[in-house]
């Protein structure tokens, strides 16, 4: 449902939809009914302003009936925010597309705490371009190649690719080894190089729930599949590490961080798998070492394979 509201500093506008029926004689009521306790004087303010508007871009004032409106679409007030430290960088832009490098630690869209400092708004605000949408998503912690629509007329062609699963991702890891003849029960480098003589392939049933910051396996029909590939070995020796390469045919959230856990390689610094670290402040100098490498699919306005790459590069990696 488009928004009668132009995008504004880089953010939608909010939809809310109005219920049917209630004890509310008027949009205002209801919404003071939702939201009164943290800021009625701005509801207020906003509905005699015009900044409350039904489908049709039409203001809606004080007295306007309930029934009168089914969505309606305003503004949130945007609390201020701190600069995160890392900056986004684009590989790649064109009439329908644009190819960002994403740095860890930087969300793809607005959520929470994060609004401004989000992917997608730094780069409608720096660019100037109010359309653009990501076509798929990477988590916070989560670097390496985003690929966004830049064209309303196009952005359904490059959404189909990604719901036939038309579009190859490859991702970089690094996980931590036990030093040779330590003893240590996490896996040292002999046997990561005898587990991933071959590559290994992750299938099993994956959920995540909202009110749970962690994803399950769980029995049943398998709707996760990871390609592992051990890339090398190495690092110094009371400290080795191995580089993988993974190739996820679905895309379930937190998937590859719990396919590396599940086989006894987790990823470095990963504070949710396998174990769930209490919270802290982000560790800038110690980032999720999992990137997304790469991005390949036939362009369906030219008919060209594509393919795109980061730039970036995980600091833990063995040389």
């Amino acid at each position: 449902m488009k928004s009668p509201l132009p995008v504004r500093d880089g953010v939608n506008a909010t939809r809310l939809r109005l219920p049917a029926e209630g004890p509310w004689e008027t949009a205002l009521d209801y919404m003071l009914h939702r939201w009164g306790h943290i800021d009625p004087e701005g509801i207020l303010a906003r509905f005699d302003g015009g900044e409350i508007v039904g489908m049709d871009g039409s203001p809606l004032h004080r007295g306007t009936p309930l029934e009168e409106h089914t969505f309606i679409w305003y503004y949130r007030t945007l609390p201020p925010e701190e600069r995160l430290p890392v900056e986004i960088a684009v590989l790649h832009r064109d009439e329908h597309v644009l190819v960002a490098d994403k740095p860890h630690f930087l969300p793809t869209t607005p959520g929470g705490t994060y609004i401004q400092e989000s992917a997608l708004v730094r780069l409608r605000n720096a660019l100037d371009l109010p359309d653009l949408i990501p076509m798929h998503r990477l988590d916070r912690m989560t670097a390496g190649v985003l690929l966004f629509s830049v064209n309303p007329a196009t952005r359904g062609r490059y959404q189909v690719l990604f719901e036939r699963r038309a579009v190859q991702k490859e991702y970089e890891c690094v996980s931590a080894l036990a030093p040779a003849g330590s003893g240590a029960a996490a896996h040292d480098a002999g046997w990561a190089a005898e587990r991933f003589a071959a590559p290994v392939v992750v299938r099993n049933r994956m959920e995540k729930r909202r009110d749970y910051l962690l994803a399950s396996v769980v029995d049943g029909e398998p709707n996760a599949e990871t390609r592992v590939s051990l890339e090398r070995v190495g690092g110094p020796a009371d400290a080795p590490r191995a580089l993988f390469r993974l190739e996820p045919h679905t895309g379930k959230t937190h998937q590859l961080r719990v396919h590396l856990a599940g086989l006894g390689a987790g990823i470095m610094h990963d504070p949710f798998y396998p174990v769930l670290l209490d919270q802290a402040p982000d560790d800038y100098a110690r980032p999720l070492q999992l990137l997304a490498r790469g991005i390949r699919f036939r362009d369906p306005l030219t008919g060209r394979e594509t393919e795109f790459r980061s730039r970036l590069s995980l600091q833990e990696a063995p040389a």
